[in-house]
């Protein structure tokens, strides 16, 4: 960020977007590899239920940077 007004360059701006849609598309990723873990059947719950951590994490990053990314309207 830049010094004199705390807001973010077009360079940060432009990366955070970019990593931004890389977690949206890795969160998909899971929706689909946990779905398609549980109609298998013989569930191994421990896998699935680190895919979901995972997930809750990406979710946490991507709010993150969704909040970087919005301009703070109430100054």
């Amino acid at each position: 960020m830049s010094d004199m007004d705390n807001e973010p360059t077009e360079e940060e701006q432009k990366a955070w977007r970019a990593e931004l849609e890389q977690l949206r598309q890795e969160h998909r990723d899971l929706d689909a590899a946990i779905e398609a873990l549980l109609h298998l059947g013989g569930m191994d719950r421990i896998q699935i239920q680190r895919l979901k951590k995972r997930k809750l994490l990406l979710r946490d990053r991507m709010t993150f940077l969704g909040d970087q990314l919005t301009p703070d309207i109430s100054a």
